[in-house]
């Protein structure tokens, strides 16, 4: 007897560039771009050609700038062929570009990151949370007479320039969310986290090294809505209403009360000190977290929040690698 076969699985249809790119780029995520143009008319460019030759020049291969610019343009024009023809000069792109109000990138931007919330709905919450990692990280530029003249030296002495890049990172599925660029090697890290608080979602929660702990970074959080969990230094001094010895100590409410917000006769930060302990390497890892209750927001999710975001190190080094 002959057995039947199999039937095979059928693969899902393979989607072009173009049909992944509508996908993020919705009737939804153009109305609020264009709610963000001001009323003035561009003959050439309108807002969408020139977004979508812009977006796209990072996929098109070419030695220069107006040779991706060509690509991309036959790009949006095939694939746009019943839409007036944009212009067909890289100077008057570059012009428009620079015309193009800074409102409407952040438009773009919001309407993207909604759709990525979207496509990662499964997998965006972790119980009450949406767990973001935050890191930076110093990148060198080529040494153009340009790029020396507006960035400088990156430190030392004959180094090349350097820009500071600062983003914040979806922990389980390693999305980039957000981030922001610095002139120079030592830019404030806590002042760009500070600048993209107003761009995370409800529930978000910051998992962070020691670098970015402070008094006014917590009240800032605090202040946007944004939880944290942040390791704490050796360096820092918090107050406890009751003396636990610190072999016994797991978790409890603390004070972070630096002197200077003392002197200026500032309120404490009440947060809640956490122990998580690695018997592997028996190494005590101390967190500090906005979040006092434990029914909300439990030891054990602490120490799975923060090993993955340790174990993300490797990730950040990568991730920063595609900025330039």
């Amino acid at each position: 007897m002959v057995q039947a076969r199999k039937p095979h699985r059928i693969r899902p249809r393979a989607k072009s560039l173009l049909e992944s790119l509508r996908e993020f780029l919705t009737p939804e995520v153009w109305k609020q771009v264009r709610n963000a143009v001001p009323r003035r008319k561009m003959p050439r460019w309108d807002v969408a050609p020139l977004l979508w030759v812009l977006l796209t020049m990072t996929w098109c291969c070419g030695d220069s700038l107006p040779e991706k610019f060509e690509a991309a343009r036959g790009f949006y024009v095939m694939g746009h062929h019943k839409r007036r023809r944009p212009g067909t000069s890289f100077q008057g792109f570059q012009q428009a570009v620079g015309k193009l109000p800074t409102a409407v990138l952040r438009a773009l931007a919001r309407g993207i990151r909604g759709r990525i919330e979207h496509f990662l709905a499964d997998r965006w919450w972790i119980g009450e949370w949406i767990p973001f990692g935050c890191d930076g990280s110093r990148l060198e530029c080529p040494r153009t007479v340009e790029l020396e003249q507006r960035l400088g030296q990156g430190g030392k002495e004959d180094s090349s320039p350097t820009v500071w890049v600062t983003a914040i990172v979806h922990l389980v599925t390693g999305v980039v969310y957000l981030w922001r660029f610095g002139r120079g090697s030592k830019p404030s890290e806590r002042r760009h986290l500070v600048e993209m608080l107003k761009d995370l979602p409800p529930k978000a929660l910051i998992i962070a090294n020691a670098g970015y702990y402070g008094y006014d970074l917590m009240l800032d959080l605090m202040a946007a809505g944004v939880s944290f969990l942040i390791r704490m230094s050796s360096t820092v001094t918090l107050y406890t209403e009751h003396e636990t010895p610190l072999t016994e100590f797991r978790e409890g409410l603390v004070y972070y009360w630096p002197d200077r917000a003392q002197k200026k006769r500032l309120p404490p930060v009440q947060a809640r000190l956490l122990c998580v302990r690695d018997k592997k390497r028996k190494v005590h890892v101390w967190l500090l977290t906005d979040v006092v209750s434990s029914k909300q927001f439990s030891l054990s999710d602490a120490n799975r929040f923060y090993r993955w975001r340790w174990e993300n190190e490797g990730y950040f080094s990568s991730t920063f690698a595609i900025f330039p």
